[in-house]
């Protein structure tokens, strides 16, 4: 298995709980860039990632060994519970989204039951708003505070449009105005 956190001191304590649970650590990632490396070289049997990570996320390198190493088994482990972030972990393809709150031997097993059948769905079900492409991009904007007429400069596009991709979202968002959009959003991991 391969450990992928930035933080050296949850890295060493994990390596340490998993070893003493049975778990061979053929080696360790202190970023995502470095994680897909050493996933692409030694290609062990699962890669424990951590959600976030600097250089690539642990959702952009689940989604790469999909793609590249199939055999490779991505799993998330974090402190997140965003509907948004777990969604995006299912699409990148991950078997499992763990806690870091979890205790070691509960973790082995959870660990354990992933590996020994890696088909079965183990993570959340969400539901997240899917919003356009464009309401995505409208999205941030709102959160920086921008009016109307600034995110249609921003964009390239006029203010009754701005307007309207704000009607289709508060309603996907089930919100009521500009504040409490952005709250929601920020909630679901739609936003940072």
């Amino acid at each position: 298995m391969v450990i992928a956190d930035d933080h050296p001191l949850f890295r060493m304590g994990l390596k340490y709980a998993l070893s003493h649970q049975g778990f061979e650590v053929v080696a360790e990632a202190a970023d995502g860039v470095e994680a897909l490396e050493v996933c692409r070289r030694l290609r062990p049997t699962a890669a424990l990632l951590d959600v976030k990570m600097p250089g690539l996320t642990g959702i952009e390198v689940c989604r790469k060994l999909r793609a590249e190493c199939p055999e490779v088994l991505s799993i998330l482990i974090t402190t997140f519970s965003e509907p948004a972030i777990i969604q995006a972990a299912r699409e990148a393809g991950a078997r499992g989204y763990l806690s870091k709150e979890t205790d070691p031997p509960a973790l082995a097993e959870q660990l354990r039951e992933i590996i020994q059948d890696p088909g079965r769905d183990r993570l959340p079900r969400v539901e997240v708003p899917r919003l356009t492409s464009r309401e995505s991009e409208v999205l941030p904007l709102l959160a920086q505070g921008l009016s109307n007429k600034e995110i249609a400069r921003e964009l390239g596009i006029s203010p009754d449009t701005v307007k309207d991709h704000l009607a289709r979202m508060y309603g996907k968002l089930d919100a009521c105005d500009r504040t409490e959009a952005v709250s929601r959003a920020r909630t679901i991991g739609l936003l940072e």
